[in-house]
């Protein structure tokens, strides 16, 4: 009878995912060519550069990047900040979610963390800096992706006059420069760092997206950092 039960529960859940996987199927239309291509981009060279055992995702969201991940080799765990910043329930598809807040503390120890155009949402954000470098293993790398600008820090670029989106979003998207990477790692070195210049305009979101995007240096116009540390 259990076996049966299984079985019945299994199927009605399997066709309810294809169904759930039409329907988003159905329902595409392009928007834009985002900034994921070289976020993702840059996350997977380090995995294949340092070959971690274990990999923590933060901030996952809907996004199947743990999945991604886990389909190379590593271990992994997703965390998000569910109970906050997902009041109605969030349940991704992709993988299991563990319902931790980063700026709090974070469960385990890892080879590495990722964090991927997460922390411009993110208010307390040396709080969960703090919490990320903390669940590193020794000699472990954290890699980050978020809006970038070398000389200025935005507390929320959506809403300056000019933005091209996101005045209507229920969060910040803030813009951290150089004085934020000095002071979260103090005691970590950055290993490596790229400029990417997404817009015609001077922040994010302002102006035209460029097609393709530019890699440039931290004296050249750029929107978006990758950032690679090694604790």
């Amino acid at each position: 009878m259990t076996k049966l039960v299984k079985r019945v529960v299994h199927s009605a859940g399997s066709q309810y995912c294809k169904a759930i996987a039409r329907s988003e199927f159905d329902a595409q239309s392009f928007k834009r060519i985002n900034e994921r291509p070289i976020e993702y981009r840059f996350v997977f060279e380090a995995i294949t550069k340092y070959g971690p055992k274990t990999v923590l995702d933060v901030g996952t969201g809907l996004s199947a990047l743990p999945n991604l991940i886990r389909t190379c080799g590593p271990v992994v765990t997703a965390i998000d900040n569910i109970r906050d910043y997902w009041p109605e329930g969030m349940v991704n598809r992709h993988f299991h979610i563990k319902d931790e807040d980063a700026t709090r503390s974070i469960t385990g120890s890892y080879d590495m963390v990722t964090c991927i155009s997460v922390l411009e949402h993110i208010k307390a954000h040396d709080d969960a800096v703090r919490s990320m470098l903390k669940a590193l293993n020794p000699g472990g790398h954290l890699v980050m992706t978020f809006p970038y600008n070398e000389n200025r820090y935005i507390e929320n670029v959506y809403s300056l006059p000019g933005a091209g989106y996101g005045s209507d979003l229920p969060y910040v998207a803030q813009v951290y420069s150089r004085n934020e990477l000095t002071r979260w790692f103090t005691d970590t070195s950055i290993s490596e760092q790229e400029y990417w210049h997404v817009f015609s305009g001077e922040f994010w979101t302002f102006g035209e997206t460029l097609r393709p995007p530019v890699q440039t240096s931290k004296d050249e116009r750029h929107q978006l950092t990758c950032l690679l540390i090694r604790k």
